[in-house]
């Protein structure tokens, strides 16, 4: 299936998504309550806190697919994908008693709200773990689907879970029952249909043979693998969640909702790097297995490129109109200005973070585990008390000013220590042409638009206008400025070529 199909399929998947995401955040608001919004936020964090758990067999899986896809045997991936399906729907039955088991500790010894009543958090605890159990084996099956370049049917598959998990859960709060405990539950039935969904799709990609059984051999072959992936996945959730780990301890249950709800808006800054990331992974996988260094080079750069022209820009509109964005979506003052200064630094932060995205798909398709995992490991060194320092200072700022440093921090030893391995001699050029680029260009536009545009006084629709043709300027200065992206989008990315920028 070609580049751009996938990519189109990933991209419209995450759009969708991202937009059904926003679109529900003001009705949940509205029926839940911000304490109830703080819980689901608690679920989010938990749930990729669990992820833990997978222990590196997702991208495993993910690899092991691509590689047999290229050498043209895909259906060997059979048994693997059989044995590890094995393993992850017992896992999901030991998460869901997990979190029952710890639900009244959390209830009475984490989580703190004015509101709502602890026998309330405690069932909505331990709906959470069901929900999470109902949800786990969709990233195996996912993942195979993503290695056999199946992205539309994944992406397809997603979509439509999503909008049916979104806008199902607004009918229950509205014509059923306005409760967090009624959430759940839909959400439990939602996910399960998800996993069995995908589950199917994953047979039909990769073709099921008859007299598959729990091959211990194929978890021998691929456990090295596995378990640095393992290493790093752990590694990479401390990184990415202990600032909400802590906060949800330090915070109220209000407060910590205006964090996540910062969080969700900045989410949207993803919607082009998961795709990407999963465009890229498999197919770095098939070149580092042919040996195409050429082509790997220019397909890494331009997806550099590609990522740093779009996402800085829309960092940058974030971070200058926070507030004003806030105020038109929830139609509450007094919610955007508490929101607005964390938005500001988390955009930036995350826009720094997802360009890092390709150069951990290049560690990847080489199976170069250490490497990432030295690097999170040397940032959890200042992580730790950093966050501590600035959330007891500053509480849910603290949290995203940490964040900022941190990803400043974490481009920089990504540069230095990724092609000191791999790809030598392309890193002044990554990090001066195809990320340094975009990046001035979108810090320019961002002090044109905080001194000239967001001070001027005039009504908020033109500030925002202003503020999105800056953006877009500053994208279309980097694009052209880029002879490999103009030819990518000129071919439609049928080719993996391109011009050096």
């Amino acid at each position: 299936m070609s580049l751009s199909r996938n990519l189109l399929a990933g991209l419209g998947n995450s759009i969708w998504s991202a937009l059904i995401g926003l679109a529900v955040v003001p009705l949940y608001l509205k029926y839940l309550g911000i304490e109830s919004y703080g819980l689901i936020g608690f679920f989010v964090t938990t749930q990729a806190l669990l992820q833990f758990l997978d222990m590196g067999l997702t991208p495993t899986i993910n690899r092991e697919v691509a590689r047999c896809s290229a050498s043209g045997s895909l259906a060997q991936a059979g048994s693997l994908l059989h044995t590890l399906a094995l393993v992850y729907w017992c896992m999901a039955a030991a998460i869901a008693l997990l979190v029952v088991a710890a639900s009244p500790l959390i209830a009475g010894h984490w989580l703190q709200a004015k509101q709502l009543s602890r026998e309330t958090i405690e069932h909505a605890v331990m709906l959470m773990g069901l929900v999470v159990a109902c949800r786990w084996p969709i990233g195996l099956y996912q993942g195979a689907l993503i290695g056999a370049q199946r992205l539309t049917v994944a992406s397809g598959i997603s979509a439509l879970m999503t909008t049916i998990g979104s806008l199902g859960a607004i009918a229950v709060l509205a014509f059923l029952s306005a409760t967090i405990q009624a959430f759940f539950v839909w959400q439990a039935c939602v996910g399960l249909v998800y996993a069995l969904t995908m589950r199917r799709a994953a047979w039909r990609a990769i073709g099921r043979t008859q007299g598959l059984h729990f091959d211990v051999g194929r978890l021998k072959r691929v456990w090295r693998f596995s378990a640095g992936m393992g290493g790093i996945g752990l590694s990479a959730l401390v990184f990415t969640q202990l600032d909400k780990v802590i906060l949800s301890k330090m915070l109220g249950l209000e407060e910590f909702g205006h964090y996540m709800l910062a969080t969700v808006v900045v989410s949207a800054l993803y919607v082009l790097v998961t795709p990407v990331f999963n465009v890229a992974f498999p197919r770095f996988s098939a070149l580092v297995v042919t040996e195409d260094l050429e082509r790997l080079t220019r397909l890494y750069r331009l997806g550099t490129r590609m990522l740093a022209t779009v996402l800085f820009p829309i960092a940058m509109l974030l971070a200058v109109f926070a507030e004003d964005l806030i105020r038109i979506w929830t139609g509450n003052p007094g919610l955007a200005a508490s929101v607005a200064p964390i938005i500001s630094l988390l955009a930036i932060g995350s826009a720094l973070h997802g360009v890092t995205y390709l150069p951990y798909a290049l560690q990847l398709a080489y199976g170069m585990t250490r490497l990432p995992l030295t690097i999170i490991a040397i940032l959890l060194l200042a992580l730790v008390p950093l966050i501590v320092f600035l959330a007891l200072r500053y509480g849910a700022l603290g949290g995203a000013i940490a964040w900022l440093v941190l990803h400043m921090l974490y481009i920089a030893l990504t540069a230095w220590l990724t092609h000191r391995h791999l790809l030598k001699g392309v890193r002044t050029r990554w990090l001066l042409q195809d990320i340094g680029v975009p990046l001035l260009l979108s810090l320019g536009a961002g002090l044109i638009a905080y001194f000239a545009v967001q001070g001027s006084g005039n009504q908020v629709t033109f500030r925002l206008l202003a503020g999105g043709m800056l953006a877009l300027a500053a994208a279309a200065v980097s694009f052209f400025a880029s002879p490999a992206l103009r030819a990518a989008l000129r071919d439609g990315l049928r080719r993996d070529l391109g011009a050096p920028a």
